[in-house]
């Protein structure tokens, strides 16, 4: 299994559930484990019993077990003032006020959000990603998601453009300054060149550790808008060259006893049908596997709970690497 584990999907289907069941397990069959929520709900605090903050925290009563949960809110105002301190360096007094005035409109603006809880994933990866064997996601939303992971690309390019004309100003700068003689070489420890080169740095290496290093897992719910997001999802990852390794139903109704025959019975046994007609679906249209079927519980999931979740989970936790090909990530059919 690659190190790096990301459980999406549509909003409320149980990603928090399945990323602790899974990452637990890791944890018990000895891989040292991080779990990681980028979900603005912040429910591994409550799966847990405990209160985590953005920096990784032992799990009580899971041994080699680590959680953190990244504040959005928090993501966002760090990712302005790390923008605010490095173009105050860069630019004249005169320019400053200007530059936080810009700053604040940006904070509501479309894709700040995505971009600074992007910055705040993919940091845990190359920051925390020596310290662990497996790094779980509990992803934010599909849709977020899939914005996130088209970023790589598009800001790489980005960057490319804006290194380009960096280097064409300061060249031209200088052949007007001093005629035809060679430019100096103000180029080197230029400090745009300097931060645009290390953000190109930094999007290359999370779409490398993306498509490498990464395995992706959707998590649905047995109705029919749950299983259309789920297929925009799955079609939205393969235009980004991404794959999903399986797909994990989750609250699923349990069957009522044969001998029950009242009204309550009845309606579970048609809310069954029409579930295993859904599934039916997942498996005959889509190319990622099932690879849980998880009922409803009428209990909180923690504690031997779960464990038991996390044993219907048919995903390996090994850290010996996986390929497309692995028997051991199969469909539960």
């Amino acid at each position: 299994m690659e190190q790096f584990v990301f459980f999406g999907g549509k909003g409320g289907v149980g990603k928090t559930t399945v990323s602790c069941a899974y990452a637990s397990r890791c944890a018990t069959d000895g891989v040292r484990t991080l779990v990681v929520s980028t979900d603005p709900a912040h429910s591994v605090s409550d799966v847990f019993d405990q209160q985590f903050g953005d920096d990784p925290e032992p799990v009580d009563g899971v041994p080699g077990l680590d959680a953190m949960e990244i504040d959005p809110e928090d993501e966002m105002q760090r990712h302005l003032q790390e923008i605010r301190e490095s173009l105050s360096e860069q630019v004249s007094a005169a320019m400053v006020s200007e530059i936080n005035r810009q700053l604040e409109l940006s904070h509501g603006t479309p894709g700040a959000y995505e971009a600074a809880l992007f910055d705040a994933f993919v940091s845990v990866m190359r920051e925390e990603g020596e310290a662990y064997e497996r790094v779980v996601f509990d992803t934010a939303p599909t849709g977020s998601t899939l914005r996130l992971l088209g970023l790589p690309e598009f800001l790489g390019d980005w960057i490319d453009r804006l290194l380009y004309k960096r280097k064409q100003s300061i060249d031209l700068f200088e052949k007007a300054a001093i005629g035809d003689m060679e430019p100096r070489r103000l180029m080197d420890g230029d400090p745009v060149i300097e931060r645009l080169q290390r953000r190109k740095e930094f999007f290359e290496f999370a779409g490398d550790a993306m498509r490498n290093d990464a395995a992706f897992f959707l998590v649905l719910n047995p109705d029919q808008l749950s299983v259309n997001e789920t297929e925009r999802a799955i079609e939205g990852f393969d235009e980004r060259d991404l794959r999903v390794r399986g797909l994990v139903a989750n609250k699923l109704t349990p069957e009522p006893d044969e001998d029950e025959t009242g009204r309550g019975a009845r309606y579970l046994r048609e809310k069954v049908a029409t579930e295993r007609d859904r599934l039916r679906q997942v498996r005959e249209r889509f190319d990622p596997p099932l690879v849980a079927e998880i009922e409803s519980r009428t209990t909180e999931v923690r504690g031997d709970v779960l464990s038991e979740v996390a044993a219907a989970l048919d995903i390996e936790t090994d850290g010996d690497g996986d390929s497309a090909d692995d028997p051991s990530v199969r469909a539960d059919r």
